[in-house]
This record gives C-alpha cells, sequence and structure tokens, in this order.
C-alpha cells in the first residue's frame, strides 16, 4: 500500500555549522516554554524546581527519541504541548506537596490535556502522518498524566492510588525479563476507553468537588487491572502457542529496544 506523501520543511543552512535540524529548535522551544509557564504558574520553590528538571529531562528524552527526523509531524505538535501541559501539573503537584495551595490550576491543565488526547490521533489520521513512535509517543504522554495525577490523589485517598500511576512502568520493567511482553497487541476499543477513565477519574478526584472520590478511584484501579490482566493473559497465551510452533528450531533473540506493546 502507498503511503500518503507528507511535506518535510525544508532544511535551514548556516554558514559555519551546516544544516540545523528543525526537530532541535522546535524541542528546544517547547522546554522554553514549559519552563516560562511553571513561572507564571509560581508554585513556589520546589514546584519552580520540579517544573524546570521536569522540562530539562524532557527535552533531552524526546531529543533522542526523535533522533531519526528533522521535523516534527502535525499530531506530534498537538502531544508535545500535552507534554508541556502534563510539565505544568506536575510542577503544580510538586508545589502542593511542599506548601498546599488550591487545586484549581492543576485540574483546569490536566483537562485541557486530557481533551487534547483525542486530537493528536485525529490530526495524525487526517494528515496521513500517523506513525508507530508517534502512537508511543502519545501513549507515553497519558502515562505520564495519570503517573502525576496519581501523585496528587494518592496525597487524600492514601498510597494506594500510586498503582494507578505506576501500573504502566510495572508493565515496561517486567518486559525486560519476559520479552514476550513486548509483543503487539491488536487495537482494543476497551483498552483505550479504560485508559480516558483513568485521567478523568483522577482528574475529578484531583478537584475535591465529588464526594466519595476514593470509591470512584478504587473502580478505576480495578478496570485497569483487569486491562492490563486481560492483555497478560493474551500475550501469555500467544507465547506458548508460539514456543509449541516453533518446536525444536528454537526461539529468536528479543531485541533490547523492541517496542512495548502497552
Amino acid at each position: 500500500m502507498t503511503r500518503p506523501m507528507t511535506v518535510s520543511r525544508p532544511v535551514l543552512r548556516t554558514g559555519w555549522r551546516g544544516p540545523v535540524v528543525w526537530r532541535a529548535w522546535e524541542l528546544a522551544a517547547a522546554a522554553c516554554v514549559q519552563m516560562a509557564a511553571v513561572a507564571l504558574l509560581r508554585p513556589g520553590a520546589v514546584g519552580l524546581a520540579a517544573g524546570i528538571a521536569y522540562a530539562l529531562a524532557a527535552w533531552g528524552v524526546l531529543e533522542f527519541a526523535f533522533r531519526g527526523r528533522r521535523v516534527l509531524r502535525p499530531a506530534d505538535h498537538v502531544t508535545l504541548a500535552r507534554v508541556v501541559l502534563v510539565g505544568c501539573v506536575a510542577a503544580l503537584v510538586a508545589g502542593r506537596l511542599a506548601d498546599g495551595g488550591p487545586a484549581g490550576a492543576l485540574v483546569a491543565l490536566a483537562a485541557v490535556a486530557l481533551v487534547l488526547d483525542g486530537v493528536d490521533g485525529q490530526v495524525a489520521r487526517r494528515t496521513g502522518t500517523s506513525s508507530a513512535l508517534g502512537a508511543r509517543f502519545d501513549m507515553e504522554a497519558d502515562a505520564l498524566l495519570i503517573l502525576v495525577l496519581s501523585v496528587q490523589v494518592a496525597t487524600v485517598a492514601g498510597l494506594w492510588v500510586l498503582a494507578i500511576g505506576t501500573m504502566r512502568y510495572a508493565f515496561v520493567a517486567a518486559s525486560w525479563a519476559a520479552p514476550w511482553l513486548r509483543a503487539p497487541l491488536p487495537p482494543s476499543f476497551a483498552r483505550k476507553a479504560v485508559a480516558v477513565v483513568q485521567g478523568v477519574v483522577l482528574t475529578v478526584a484531583a478537584s475535591g468537588a465529588v464526594p466519595y472520590a476514593a470509591a470512584f478511584v478504587g473502580a478505576a484501579l480495578a478496570l485497569l487491572a483487569w486491562s492490563f490482566g486481560r492483555d497478560v493473559l493474551a500475550l501469555a497465551a500467544r507465547h506458548r502457542r508460539a514456543r509449541r510452533g516453533r518446536g525444536s528450531h528454537g526461539a529468536g533473540r528479543a531485541r533490547v529496544l523492541d517496542p512495548v506493546a502497552r
């Protein structure tokens, strides 16, 4: 099948360094916007330090992840905006852990990030620029927002809420010991819906506006455990079938950088 053509932004050339990759400028600009936004939010010394550390870490990770591209694609810009918003939420959460304060700005920024979660995929499909890297970028932005929100809610409901934010990372860690967990999974509406539920429930719980929020968070955690459990069982069954099918031919060794299924 012929892939849709995309138009690449021209590469700027200078007289003394050669070609300048636009991606580097875009990611650096996002880091600067992130730090400026955190400063405007005034989350306190701890929050400011956390926001700056997040911006620098995100810049380094994304620069490495997108090292093969000269420019970011349209959907990547939307996801990058979400990463900036998550950084602002993280700074506010760190500030609240140190000094307390209202959660209004935190909840508002998290809500915008959740809304944009449905935008980047639409942009990728409409512009014909979908890619495995873009999908992974989107997924990691989701996971990071859920982790940050779970830290905030855990301060009120209890440390057990952190299970929501860390489950994805526990799955990734387990895949290093069991490479068959890195096998691709078929698309699932249920999996996507459960992920959306986590963000919405944690944002509402962080607002403090809903009574018995812990019960809703507990239900969300149960849904997430079911979703991960279902996928692990499916991957385990596939792994057993593959081992039986290989017979005496032996198994190919998993590559370290194989994409993680979830």
